[in-house]
């Protein structure tokens, strides 16, 4: 199996920011910023399983590691581009913004919702990634040999 994957694609980024996003987050950050435009349902948020896969030490060949619930969607807006989200958990109001936004990032607004949505969530998804760090590095125990070799 080749992984076939493209660092350089601002949608991956700004659709894995919005899964990633805590829960009514984004939709806090949305209904400051705007209101909600109308848009027609291509999929309504249902729930579901996928099957997660990983690989031995990253690089391994990959195993199938469980099943995890997601919930997934998809719309058009009135003007034709389409959003879609898969959201981790039961999350059909989550699901529903991110497929909103992610087709809003498609549109002419796509930089003031950059630095309205994305740029915030991004840097509370680092403060809380930085705070994790520092609560496992405050119980790190570092162990040191004061003298090496044969007794």
């Amino acid at each position: 199996m080749k992984d076939t994957v493209n660092d350089n694609n601002p949608r991956k980024a700004w659709m894995g920011l919005l899964a990633k996003a805590p829960e009514g987050r984004a939709a806090a950050l949305l209904e400051a910023e705007i209101t909600r435009p109308t848009f027609t349902w291509l999929r309504a948020p249902e729930i579901g399983s996928t099957m997660v896969r990983a690989r031995a030490g990253a690089t391994g060949a990959p195993f199938n590691l469980g099943e995890m619930t997601i919930t997934r969607c998809a719309l058009t807006l009135e003007t034709g581009e389409v959003g879609h989200s898969y959201i981790q958990g039961r999350r059909k109001a989550d699901a529903e913004v991110a497929a909103l936004i992610d087709a809003l990032m498609q549109t002419p607004m796509a930089s003031r919702l950059r630095s309205a949505i994305l740029e915030p969530l991004e840097a509370e998804l680092v403060d809380a990634k930085a705070a994790r760090a520092a609560k496992a590095a405050a119980t790190k125990v570092d162990f040191f040999t004061m003298t090496r070799g044969e007794d």
